[in-house]
């Protein structure tokens, strides 16, 4: 699954000698390298790939179709190997990505290099929106996973148990049900804090009465899965089962909506309708999904400031919540593919409200 064919359409499209690339993401995109130390050099006909020793042999059994360079020699810099590579291939021109290159490597490209430097942004970060079959297949078995990994906790969270325990237990569960064992920071937090929209897990035993946020999801084949799912540990109480109701009812009012053509400004208008007149309105957050993918944070993201119009195969999250300070919180997450006609939901966990 290998993209380099989309660049250098944008290559030969901007008359762009060289794509210089150090996002793992795009470089994993571009190459289906799963490694670290990675650095790559795309040209019209050659891809050159520069590492240091401890994953030349990975380098050379994972992607053998590229140049490998050592670049991790006394004295040298990425930013020596590159300016090798540009002088001998008579490259005038490299496109790089100025989100992120750092200032001292940017500096060292500058000094070294003899060739023009071609701020690309994003460029390939966009490529990534809309997912092809094996990618939207990848993202799928995350979820699965998630999913099943979120079934067997269930039956962990008790009155006593901790966050931590809780957490790990999660994360053990999804590598369990076959993701890659590469876990992101799963969230999972309990009462007063679950208003926290990125809390962190802690020491704190779950307490009967307590909602249970659970925000979590796992790699496949690097690709990512994105859920929530917020609990009850023993009988909720009415206004815990009314906060809830009206996070469920933002998730599906955003649903109602979702298809190819959809406006990214659009949806979180849409989810907060339901709360119109009460006093939840301004306890919402205003993004309210995003995009996802090798990334779990994808652009673009469900909120008014982003004037995107969705394709068919983009994978995106929805995420509404109601936050109270010092009461704790709710949310519920899904995440779909896109059709021209609707959404596909990855995630089979139903919206009702649990209790434990």
């Amino acid at each position: 699954m290998m993209n380099e064919s989309k660049i250098r359409k944008y290559m030969e499209d901007e008359n762009i000698d060289a794509f210089y690339i150090a996002k793992r993401v795009n470089i994993r995109f571009a190459s289906g390298w799963t490694g670290d130390d990675s650095y790559m050099l795309l040209t019209k006909n050659k891809q050159f790939f520069f590492t240091d020793p401890r994953y030349t042999e990975q380098a050379e059994i994972e992607i053998p179709d590229y140049d490998i360079i050592n670049w991790r020699l006394p004295g040298r810099t990425v930013g020596d190997s590159v300016a090798d590579v540009v002088k001998a291939e008579g490259i005038k021109t490299v496109a790089f990505e100025d989100d992120y290159m750092t200032y001292d490597m940017y500096h060292d490209f500058k000094t070294k290099l003899d060739a023009n430097l071609i701020q690309a942004g994003n460029v390939i970060d966009r490529m990534r929106v809309v997912k092809s079959p094996k990618e939207i297949e990848y993202l799928t078995i995350a979820c699965d996973i998630a999913c099943r990994a979120f079934r067997r906790i269930l039956k962990d969270i008790k009155v006593g148990a901790t966050e931590k325990e809780l957490a790990a237990k999660l994360s053990l569960y999804m590598v369990e049900e076959g993701a890659d064992t590469q876990p992101y920071g799963n969230i999972l937090i309990s009462g007063a804090t679950t208003s926290l929209l990125h809390g962190i897990p802690s020491k704190k035993a779950v307490e009967y009465g307590d909602f249970v946020l659970m925000d979590f999801g796992c790699q496949y084949n690097g690709y990512m899965s994105d859920m929530t799912r917020t609990v009850v540990v023993g009988k909720a109480t009415p206004k815990q089962k009314e906060v809830y109701d009206y996070v469920r009812q933002s998730l599906e009012a955003a649903e109602d909506i979702m298809k190819a053509g959809v406006n990214c400004k659009d949806v979180y208008p849409e989810s907060i309708k339901p709360l119109k007149g009460t006093e939840y309105t301004p306890l919402t957050y205003n993004k309210i999904g995003h995009s996802i993918g090798l990334f779990v944070h994808e652009t673009p993201y469900l909120a008014e400031e982003y004037d995107d119009v969705l394709e068919a195969d983009t994978v995106v999250t929805i995420e509404p919540g109601i936050y109270i300070p010092n009461w704790g919180g709710v949310r519920i997450e899904d995440q779909v593919v896109l059709t021209d006609d609707g959404y596909i939901n990855m995630i089979d966990i139903p919206h009702d409200l649990i209790e434990l």
